[in-house]
């Protein structure tokens, strides 16, 4: 069969099912002819860093909730048999003609994406001020709120104020510590 042009096309999801529909059609493109017409199937996604338990816990997280992309070329029955999966809501761009992303656009998700994967992996950055209310959130101090007055950014410690028993008793603490009020 001829290779015939592929786009990118948007497809609208139920938000939270997006891993569905790439595994569904993944499995589509592996046990039917569907694979000579889709290429990749993509879903935008950014890593995040929490801190759970004074731990910094790594998640991923959809970067564009509620839509896949996929790399396809509708020709005859495909757009009806993408459109049929479960949990797709349809094309984005309407059911008659779905709008193909342009490639400045697909250059622009895909780059903001892997940007993400990269700062992903380093320290958060988190921006803090003199004068700031802060709550801290680990450690034996858990639950007192407090005045930064101090930051050093090299060691990443923040010197904070907080109110025990009446009286304002200066804490160091690490800025995964404390979160913004």
């Amino acid at each position: 069969m001829s290779e015939v042009q592929k786009k990118w096309y948007v497809l609208r999801a139920i938000s939270g099912k997006e891993h569905k529909v790439k595994e569904y059609i993944d499995y589509e493109i592996a046990h039917t002819n569907l694979g000579d017409f889709v290429s990749q199937v993509l879903i935008p996604t950014e890593k995040t860093v929490q801190v759970r338990n004074g731990k910094k816990v790594v998640k991923e997280r959809s970067y564009l909730p509620g839509y896949v992309l996929v790399e396809v070329a509708l020709v005859g029955e495909v757009a009806h048999h993408l459109r049929n999966v479960p949990n797709v809501l349809g094309f984005l761009g309407g059911l008659d003609n779905p709008t193909p992303l342009r490639l400045s656009e697909v250059n622009r998700i895909l780059g903001t994406v892997d940007e993400m994967q990269e700062v992903g992996a380093e320290e958060p950055t988190i921006v803090y001020t003199l004068g700031e209310s802060v709550k801290v959130n680990y450690g034996p101090f858990s639950g007192f709120s407090g005045i930064i007055e101090e930051i050093n950014t090299e060691k990443r410690k923040l010197k904070v104020m907080v109110k025990i028993f009446g009286r304002k008793t200066p804490i160091e603490l690490g800025f995964m510590q404390v979160e913004k009020e």
